[in-house]
């Protein structure tokens, strides 16, 4: 221990210079490695952002220039709107005023357009404004991404996955659907009613891809933000300055923040849409004084479907990633008391409330006895250390609670014009639909 602060005896030079050329070799192909390995997860990366960019320009979100918007809107008013519209138009049965297919098909086309066209418009005006990458957060404005590639990579492909997962039974849910309504309605050409069939199912495919769409990339963008959130949690295990927690935290907190600012419209709009149509249906079918079966009802069935899947997709993201945030004030407070506890700070403290009254007597009249007239500042002089050792444990012990009082005064979280959507607020939802649910019934039933 003396000689860490002196120079290195002579003798020993031919270990250092053994240690000195074998370890940056080694060293160096470590860090080539690394760096190997960094880059080729961020190949996969701009691999996987490019198939991301290119599935969202075939459904029309990509609309960076006056000729995308134009061709994006018209296929959508083509493909979401007029080729329903006219095949449900043209499509001459004789059956259907028994049963009220026609009616019942036009109220879930115009529902499901408006769903998709919500979805469409705020979607595209957020990726026109700030690209894909900036959109998700995978930027290198956004921090240090190098150490997340990987993960980032992950959480994309499971969205594509869940996209998938529930877009496929729905879509053989509608085909099952049109073919007993194609077997059931029968028409004078067969021709006519497979470009019916084909029509309709096209036009509802992509128009639910939309609008599904929407909430896979809400649920997408909260959870890369859970990716960092996770290493945050680490980071209190790793690190002990409260100053990088607070700009960690407050990075984080701004992400949420523009998070919020860009989807607020959209989880609005979103509500109140599949809340209506959920209204109207209900209201449709119940004041029907017909019969309700497959054939004609089918339709209300799948859409209805389709419209929850993608609100408690949303719902999910949003709670998640705001409970994920409140429960950083949980780890702050465990960190700040295990760091107040084991802390060496307080240690000289601690044995000083540990002695016994006796021996804190003894020491007193001791200090007391060699107490004298010629040393008048020896008494003082002894009581310095201790100050200085209790001032230097209360100023990191007022840093952390400082940091844990701010982490409860800003929690955090998924917000819609300051309203947090926690289960606070899903229950508020439910709560809010039961009553409606009941009051329609209570008006077409009761």
């Amino acid at each position: 221990m003396a000689n860490l602060g002196s120079e290195p005896e002579p003798t020993p030079h031919l270990m250092p210079l053994l240690a000195s050329s074998s370890n940056p070799n080694q060293n160096g192909i470590e860090v080539d490695e690394a760096q190997q390995e960094e880059n080729m997860e961020e190949v996969r990366l701009d691999q996987t952002l490019r198939r991301l960019e290119s599935f969202l320009t075939i459904l029309g979100f990509n609309q960076s220039s006056v000729l995308s918007f134009a061709l994006s809107w018209t296929a959508f008013m083509a493909i979401g709107v007029v080729v329903p519209l006219l095949s449900l138009h043209f499509s001459d049965c004789s059956h259907c005023e028994k049963y009220q297919i026609t009616d019942f098909e036009m109220d879930v086309v115009a529902l499901q357009a408006c769903l998709a066209a919500v979805s469409l418009v705020c979607l595209s005006h957020n990726l026109r404004k700030y690209g894909l990458r900036r959109f998700l957060f995978v930027d290198r404005q956004s921090g240090q991404i190098g150490s997340f590639h990987k993960d980032y990579v992950q959480q994309i492909s499971e969205s594509m996955r869940l996209l998938v997962l529930w877009i496929l039974p729905c879509f053989l849910l509608k085909i099952a659907r049109e073919m007993i309504r194609l077997i059931y309605v029968r028409r004078e050409s067969w021709w006519l009613s497979v470009a019916t069939f084909l029509a309709l199912t096209i036009s509802w495919t992509y128009v639910s891809t939309i609008s599904l769409s929407a909430s896979i990339l809400f649920h997408l963008v909260s959870n890369l933000q859970v990716i960092h959130f996770d290493d945050y949690g680490k980071l209190l295990e790793r690190e002990s300055d409260v100053l990088v927690f607070m700009e960690e935290h407050i990075r984080l907190r701004y992400h949420l923040s523009k998070i919020s600012h860009r989807f607020r419209i959209y989880l609005l709009l979103q509500f109140l849409v599949v809340t209506t149509s959920q209204f109207v249906t209900l209201l449709l079918i119940t004041v029907y004084g017909g019969i309700i079966s497959l054939t004609n009802g089918g339709d209300f069935a799948v859409s209805t479907l389709l419209q929850v899947v993608g609100i408690i997709i949303c719902l999910h993201a949003a709670t998640r990633i705001s409970h994920r945030a409140q429960n950083i004030v949980s780890l702050a407070s465990r960190w700040h008391a295990l760091a107040t506890c084991t802390s060496s700070d307080a240690s000289p403290l601690r044995n000083s409330i540990s002695l016994g009254n006796l021996e804190a007597a003894n020491r007193l009249n001791s200090l007391y006895l060699d107490y004298s007239e010629s040393d008048p500042q020896s008494l003082h002089y002894i009581d310095m250390p201790a100050n200085t050792q209790l001032a230097s444990c209360m100023s990191s012990l007022h840093k952390r609670q400082a940091f844990v009082m701010y982490l409860q005064s800003n929690p955090g979280g998924i917000t819609i014009f300051g309203w947090t959507v926690d289960r606070s607020f899903v229950n508020t939802i439910f709560f809010i639909e039961l009553s409606l649910v009941t009051f329609v019934l209570g008006q077409t039933i009761v």
